[in-house]
């Protein structure tokens, strides 16, 4: 083959090369403007999730600064979309005190939620003679015998949303559930006995919800 043919030869795998790129190019850059399009037509609403109630069967301060507990949560979570579904991955609940978590991670299962679904969760949120801040350790022991306590209910994940055969990128979720929680041997405010001195409280507290 003689030099100037294996020139041409070059030229035209190059102009194929870049015929290729620039096609791909397109076809990211169309797919994009498609999803773009239909996000700003549809207009997706955040999920609204509800703190339905808790059922305390467990919640004590033992030495200056250790906590242990066990909490029921019901969780309402509803998705507010005509059009759009929403799918939940890698969701975990926790409890927080003054900004502090104070149970261990609670998985909640992987859910596909369609147009105005509504999914409930019942998760329990605990923990066994953990450590609590030296600052935290007081207040909590005098919420305990004032007979109840703030508390905020943590939901963080992952969610997708789904528009007809279109699923967009995964999208940090963080869910904060704030309530006032009685507790004691003796139910208060509402509280009804559900067995082995556990009691349930009727919360509907509006989470606030962080997409």
């Amino acid at each position: 083959m003689s030099v100037k043919e294996c020139t041409h030869h070059k030229d035209k795998k190059r102009k194929l090369v870049r015929r290729l790129f620039a096609g791909i190019l397109i076809f990211l850059f169309v797919v994009l403007l498609t999803v773009l399009l239909v996000w700003a037509i549809l207009q997706p609403k955040k999920p609204r999730f509800i703190l339905q109630d808790a059922t305390i069967f467990n919640f004590n301060v033992s030495a200056p600064n250790i906590f242990s507990t066990s909490i029921q949560i019901t969780i309402y979570s509803r998705n507010p979309n005509d059009k759009i579904g929403v799918y939940y991955d890698k969701m975990k609940t926790y409890a927080n005190y003054h900004k502090q978590q104070i149970t261990y991670y609670t998985q909640i299962p992987s859910v596909y939620q369609g147009h105005k679904d509504v999914n409930i969760w019942s998760p329990f949120v605990f923990s066994n003679n953990v450590p609590i801040s030296p600052l935290n350790g007081p207040d909590l022991k005098e919420d305990q015998q004032n007979g109840g306590v703030w508390l905020d209910f943590k939901i963080d994940g992952r969610v997708k949303w789904r528009v007809g055969t279109i699923t967009t990128g995964h999208y940090h979720l963080h869910v904060t559930c704030t309530a006032y929680v009685p507790f004691g041997n003796h139910p208060g405010d509402g509280g009804l006995f559900v067995g082995n001195n556990a009691v349930k409280y009727q919360l509907a507290r509006s989470c606030d919800v962080s997409v």
